[in-house]
């Protein structure tokens, strides 16, 4: 796919770890009427076998409806995906409300508008990468308990990612809370530039720099390959569902 001068490339990745049932979801969309316009949107549903599937199922239907309705250059994108986080939130709600079961789920989302700026929103503790070459630039916060710690100074990013309770989740969609929500926007991606969205079953295993080298040196359907695979086998049996998706930015084919 061609935007704005350049070449985007994009892949998406999912595995149920070593657990029964798959809750993540995953799924990169093209605008229906726009060219040059994407959405990634991952979603890892909790809340018992078929809770956290529902809740997962809702993120990407309510995406889905709000991303065919966006105009790119007329519609705001950060209210856009402002919109997107509370509607969800809501409908997982009502779902909970319906069944004997608690759903909720995070979401991270990001979309690429034609003229090349990128705008995203989260809430719980999936995490959208931006790398340039190996380099980060930015990344999204967690909304966990770990990561209250680590705001405090009181453990380091890589103690946070060993700590026995760095699964506990300070905010996410469908609680009785209102969900965090935290937003960024690209002005413009550059060539060189690679996005990776993904919930906690990956990047658990791999530190910033180790991701970072791997997006600049494979293409997106091959990083996306071999991070699941190494996921898979650094979880020694005991891996959590884990999806992700890859998009590059690349200079146009001569």
């Amino acid at each position: 796919m061609s935007t704005n001068g350049y070449r985007v490339t994009a892949s998406t990745g999912i595995h149920k770890g070593d657990r029964d049932y798959q809750q993540d979801q995953v799924k990169l969309l093209s605008h229906v009427r726009t060219k040059g316009c994407v959405m990634a949107i991952l979603a890892d549903g909790m809340g018992g076998r078929s809770g956290g599937r529902k809740a997962s199922d809702q993120v990407m239907m309510t995406a889905k409806q709000l991303f065919d309705r966006y105009s790119p250059g007329i519609d705001d994108p950060v209210a856009m995906l402002s919109q997107l986080v509370l509607e969800a939130h809501m409908v997982i709600k009502l779902t909970a409300i319906s069944t004997e079961e608690e759903p909720h789920s995070t979401i991270a989302v990001f979309v690429i508008n034609p003229d090349g700026s990128c705008h995203w929103s989260h809430a719980g503790d999936s995490r959208i990468y931006h790398f340039h070459g190996k380099q980060l630039v930015k990344r999204t916060k967690d909304h966990s308990y770990v990561q209250t710690l680590v705001n405090k100074g009181e453990l380091t990013d890589e103690q946070a990612n060993f700590h026995p309770q760095s699964n506990i989740l300070m905010g996410c969609l469908g609680t009785e809370k209102e969900p965090p929500m935290d937003s960024h926007s690209i002005a413009k991606l550059q060539p060189g530039d690679s996005l990776l969205i993904c919930s906690d079953g990956l990047w658990h295993y791999f530190t910033e720099a180790e991701l970072g080298s791997v997006l600049s040196a494979l293409s997106a359907r091959e990083a996306s390959e071999f991070l699941v695979d190494k996921a898979r086998r650094r979880a020694k049996g005991s891996g959590d569902n884990l999806s992700l998706a890859i998009v590059k930015v690349e200079e146009p084919a001569a």
